[in-house]
């Protein structure tokens, strides 16, 4: 399996929370679809105290994981968006 891009992508968005729109992370997003993952190496700013719950709401919108042997963020349906 490939690994993502050592190059980070040009775009950084704003991830936020679905439920109160409170700013989670400034993130370096390749491609025009969907958040489904965020690659730890590719956070730039990270907002939040503890691993993927927000700070405002206290709601869970991610679980930790390995996607394709690095650590990642995978967002729970919906729950973060980016703008």
């Amino acid at each position: 399996m490939a690994k993502p891009n050592k190059k980070l992508p040009q775009r950084t968005v704003s991830v936020q929370c679905q439920q109160c729109k409170a700013i989670l992370y400034k993130y370096k997003k390749g491609g025009k679809g969907s958040l489904i993952k965020c690659f730890k190496e590719r956070i730039v700013e990270d907002f939040t105290e503890q691993p993927g719950v927000c700070p405002k709401c206290v709601t869970q919108f991610a679980r930790e994981t390995l996607v394709r042997g690095t650590p990642a963020f995978k967002i729970i349906g919906n729950k973060a968006i980016c703008k």
